[in-house]
């Protein structure tokens, strides 16, 4: 067999959708930006949405409508994409790691609270929380937001790989004064949703696709309107088209990804369901081999399944693992590791004198981690196909 990675689960609708835009002049800037914003803030619920080119720009303009600026520390996680520290340095400040925890993956919140404080009492610059959804797999949101809020930071949510993702929560957000939320009875609460903003991603091996696109959501109007200006050049509402208020950028998403995106927005649902189908297939096959770590599930999250990851035991060293990798794409299995720690990329380390070391969970992890294909229509004899390679490889 010939299995991919990862592979968009692109239908005729989506293809129609995109054809229609084709036979109208509005490529950019037409009524599907719209359409899309305003179906992803139903979905999402939220205020407002901001379609941008990709999550990475989301996050950017992030960081400057929340007055990110040089020198300003900010705080993540080592274990993710590189573009959510990244993010940080196009502003010039300063990305502030903390270790991951090793159940779930994101970011330790008691190693984060102790981060906090001693930033806090060293200097005023820290000024924001970048949590990061991995694996979409939710964080502790609650404990972030009380942290946020104990100690007037600002949080900006990667939830990239999170779409639809939900957390178990008792933090409210109702009333526009922080002191007067609510935390009595707990509810789902989507993922994007708790931080001053969040930013979603549409690469093609997300869980739904606009080829290239992302999302900001927010529940505040200025920056929903800082963000509207930046994406497409500091231009403004009332504006001619050559006025130019702010710096800007070209981070517009065109009608012809936002008629896909709608699409398959409104195939959300079957594609989760889809995808958490083909995990939990894969875990009672694997669950079995004493030399893997399955993803783990807690009851208090509904996890947006974007790639099935599996680690190896501590017994096993990366060599190991890359040798393992080699062995299953012979097979004709694609699969990667997932992911190299950000503060180990070679421009950290000659950047911040980063070291092996330095986080040692996120480092272990990373050294063992094997991504399986995964996509919405992966059938179950090609599920049989890679575990009874993977079990035989091992």
């Amino acid at each position: 067999m010939k299995i991919p990675l990862s592979n968009p689960d692109i239908t005729e609708k989506e293809r129609a959708n995109v054809l229609k835009v084709l036979t109208t002049p509005n490529l950019s800037l037409g009524p599907k930006l719209e359409e899309f914003e305003k179906k992803f803030a139903n979905y999402i619920g939220c205020r407002f949405t901001v379609a941008v080119s990709s999550g990475t720009s989301g996050l950017h303009l992030c960081m400057r409508a929340l007055d990110i600026r040089d020198g300003d520390f900010v705080i993540t996680s080592p274990f993710s994409f590189v573009a959510s520290a990244n993010c940080i340095l196009f502003e010039r400040a300063n990305p502030v790691f903390v270790d991951i925890e090793e159940k779930s993956l994101n970011i330790n919140v008691n190693k984060l609270w102790d981060k906090v404080k001693k930033l806090k009492y060293k200097s005023q610059k820290l000024k924001a929380v970048l949590p990061v959804h991995i694996f979409g797999i939710p964080c502790e949101m609650d404990e972030i937001m009380e942290l946020a809020e104990e100690y007037e930071l600002k949080v900006i949510e990667d939830s990239c790989e999170a779409i639809g993702a939900e957390y178990l929560s008792s933090y409210l957000a109702e009333s526009n004064t922080k002191s007067e939320k609510l935390r009595k009875n707990k509810f789902w609460r989507k993922m994007g949703t708790f931080g001053d903003c969040g930013v979603f991603a549409f690469y093609p091996n997300k869980q739904i696709t606009t080829g290239e696109g992302g999302m900001i959501v927010t529940d505040d109007e200025s920056i929903c309107k800082l963000c509207i200006s930046m994406r497409n050049q500091g231009r403004s509402d009332n504006g001619s088209w050559l006025q130019h208020e702010r710096l800007g950028y070209n981070y517009r998403l065109s009608d012809i990804n936002c008629a896909l995106g709608i699409a398959q927005l409104e195939r959300i649902d079957e594609i989760l369901a889809k995808r958490e189908r083909i995990a939990r297939l894969y875990n009672e096959r694997l669950k079995e081999i004493e030399e893997l770590i399955v993803p783990q599930l807690e009851n208090n999250k509904k996890i947006s399944w974007f790639v099935y990851v599996v680690r190896l035991t501590d017994k096993y060293s990366m060599e190991d693992r890359n040798l393992i990798l080699n062995k299953l794409r012979e097979k004709g299995i694609g699969c990667s590791n997932y992911f190299t720690p950000i503060h180990l990329q070679p421009f950290y380390r000659e950047m911040f004198g980063y070291k092996k070391g330095d986080f040692p969970i996120t480092e272990k992890v990373s050294e063992r981690t094997i991504a399986l294909p995964f996509y919405n229509n992966l059938r179950e004899e090609q599920i049989d196909y890679i575990c009874k390679n993977l079990k035989k490889i091992i």
